[in-house]
C-alpha cells in the first residue's frame, strides 16, 4: 500500500518536467475570435484605439483589423454594423473570401474603418460589432479597443476622410443590409 502511494506522485507527473510548455508565456489572442456556420472564421479582431491617456473623439474614425478564414463554399462579408459608429468603410468592392482562403485585414495601415463615431474611444473598452455573411450568416462580437502602445505601436490610426471611392456599409431599417458609396470629401 505504501508503494502504491509512492507511485501516485510519478504517475500523475508531467512527463515534460519543468520545460512544459504551459510554463512558457505566450503572446495571447487580443481580439476577439468566432467561427460562423462551421465555415466561416474571425481571428484577433479589434479597434486600435489611441495612445494611452489620450482618446478618440466624438465623429473621428478608428481602424478595425482581424483575419477571415472561410473553410466553405465561397462567401462574402455583406454588412458590418457597430452602434457607437455612424458607418462603416471596408475596401472598395467588398470583402469577399474564397473557398480554403485566408484574408488578412491586418495592420499596419486599417482597411475596415469605424467611420464617424458617436462615443469617444479609448484603450481598454469594447465595441458592439455586427457582421453578416452572405452564406454564413451573422455573428455579434464584443471587440476591445487596443491602446496604441506595445505590440499595436506599430499600427497606423485611422486616415483622415479622402475623396477617393471607398464602399460603406451603413445600418438600414430593412432586413436586408444596404451597401452604398460613400460621400466624397470636398477639403
Amino acid at each position: 500500500m505504501v508503494a502504491a502511494a509512492a507511485l501516485i506522485p510519478v504517475i500523475a507527473g508531467c512527463e515534460a518536467g519543468n520545460n512544459a510548455p504551459t510554463q512558457q508565456w505566450h503572446q495571447p489572442t487580443a481580439g476577439a475570435s468566432a467561427v460562423v456556420s462551421d465555415t466561416m472564421r474571425i481571428n484577433n479582431m479589434f479597434v486600435l484605439g489611441p495612445v494611452p491617456g489620450f482618446r478618440i473623439p466624438v465623429g473621428a474614425s478608428a481602424g478595425v483589423f482581424f483575419a477571415l478564414y472561410n473553410s466553405g463554399a465561397p462567401d462574402r462579408l455583406i454588412s458590418i454594423k457597430a452602434p457607437s459608429a455612424r458607418s462603416i468603410q471596408v475596401p472598395l468592392g467588398g470583402i469577399q473570401v474564397g473557398r480554403n482562403q485566408s484574408l488578412l485585414l491586418t495592420g499596419p495601415q486599417p482597411r475596415v474603418l469605424l467611420r464617424n463615431l458617436i462615443r469617444t474611444l479609448h484603450g481598454g473598452q469594447w465595441v458592439k460589432m455586427n457582421l453578416d455573411f452572405q452564406s454564413a450568416g451573422h455573428v455579434t462580437l464584443l471587440v476591445p479597443v487596443m491602446p496604441r502602445a506595445a505590440f499595436y505601436s506599430t499600427f497606423s490610426p485611422a486616415p483622415r476622410p479622402s475623396p477617393r471611392p471607398t464602399l460603406v456599409l451603413t445600418p438600414t431599417a430593412t432586413p436586408s443590409p444596404l451597401v452604398s458609396p460613400s460621400p466624397s470629401a470636398s477639403r
